[in-house]
């Protein structure tokens, strides 16, 4: 069968590549063709890439409205080269302000739509639900507390585990040793706390000053910031200018593997150093005016997903105008080792992974996909 993915950022590139490995595994002859990265041309031929993701990301109001008429060109770039693909099914992965046009295009042409990595309608815009149960046919969804959510909504959604189990099983061997890495690295040995300041620009500005500042207060740990390469050094260099701290890149899931501790912005990145089984501390600068506001205007209690999965407050969430790096490093000193809360923050992220499922996600969710697409072929309904 032919399939047409689209995926728009990183994460999508990885866990769109682990699926269309499991879509092989229950379908040998499928036939791929896709919006993503290099992961994705990977796994299903550089040669179907229609439009690697660092071309269609724009993140912010500012960045949008400069480049609004690329975006607008991408749409019917998109819509024309799945009508001429002529897919069996569209598979959208996460990336809604996009996805969701598409999907609409889809299925007004008859096309099934599966929709992979749920968009997070029950954080913001709400209504997006509208979209989702009138342009989807399966709607896949990564975290357990979504169920009751989306049937709530009128949707039945399929939930077979979350991916990251597939992505951190798949790098776990290949760590380097603690020893290594700091050589690699240029590190010394002093224990280390990771630094992750979020992968966009603006994140990085709100944030990774203040870690920087934590720092400062703690000569005793050697604190790592995990960088990504798409962001230019010299971001990273400008907040973290005299503070002492260290800098890598593209190896967050290595660095983390070593470190006693972690400070987090929020996202999937709480989550992941969760599942590795890294205590942490979950910090997100705000502007003044949301700080006021968050109580009125935020839907959910937590902003980090360990917190939302497991329905209490495991990791402390620091979402603060002016957050106070004392009492930052009071917090951290906590979760250290020999901490007054590391061991049983530790046992709520074992609780944690059980809920996230054992790893074979993307299989399972690939052979779903393919058996719900075969039985609609052969009954004729969508």
């Amino acid at each position: 069968m032919r399939y047409y993915l689209i995926a728009g950022e990183p994460s999508g590139d990885l866990h769109g590549a682990n699926l269309m490995r499991g879509i092989l595994k229950a379908d040998a002859d499928a036939v791929f063709r896709f919006w993503g990265g290099d992961m994705m041309a990977a796994a299903g031929g550089a040669q179907n890439l229609a439009k690697h993701y660092r071309d269609t990301s724009f993140f912010g109001i500012a960045e949008v409205v400069r480049n609004l008429p690329t975006i607008l060109g991408q749409f019917g770039e998109c819509r024309r080269d799945i009508e001429r693909f002529a897919p069996d099914v569209l598979i959208l992965i996460d990336y809604p302000g996009f996805n969701l046009r598409m999907a609409r295009f889809a299925h007004e042409r008859g096309i099934p739509v599966y929709y992979y990595i749920a968009p997070k309608v029950w954080a913001w815009k709400e209504w997006r639900v509208r979209q989702l149960r009138r342009y989807v046919d399966r709607l896949y969804t990564i975290f357990p507390f979504e169920g009751e959510y989306f049937r709530s909504k009128g949707i039945e959604p399929h939930f077979a585990g979350n991916p990251l189990a597939d992505a951190i099983a798949a790098r776990r061997p290949s760590f380097p040793s603690p020893g290594q890495f700091r050589r690699d690295h240029g590190l010394d040995s002093r224990p280390i706390v990771a630094l992750l300041a979020g992968s966009r620009r603006s994140e990085i500005r709100a944030n990774l000053k203040f870690m920087a500042h934590i720092a400062r207060r703690m000569p005793d740990r050697q604190f790592v910031v995990a960088g990504v390469s798409w962001i230019e050094r010299a971001e990273y260099d400008r907040m973290t200018r005299d503070m002492p701290v260290a800098t890598v890149c593209d190896a967050t899931y290595e660095l983390l593997s070593i470190s006693e501790a972690a400070v987090v912005t929020s996202g999937t990145a709480t989550l992941e150093t969760a599942l590795l089984g890294i205590p942490e501390l979950v910090v997100y600068g705000v502007p003044w005016l949301y700080e006021k506001l968050k109580p009125y205007v935020l839907k959910i209690p937590y902003v980090s997903l360990v917190n939302l999965n497991l329905g209490f407050e495991a990791v402390r969430e620091m979402v603060e105008h002016n957050p106070s790096p004392a009492e930052a490093e009071a917090e951290l000193r906590a979760i250290l080792p020999g901490g007054a809360r590391r061991e049983s923050m530790l046992r709520d992220f074992d609780r944690l992974r059980e809920m996230m499922g054992r790893e074979g996600v993307s299989d399972r969710v690939a052979a779903d996909m393919v058996a719900a697409l075969r039985t609609q072929k052969t009954s004729g309904k969508r």
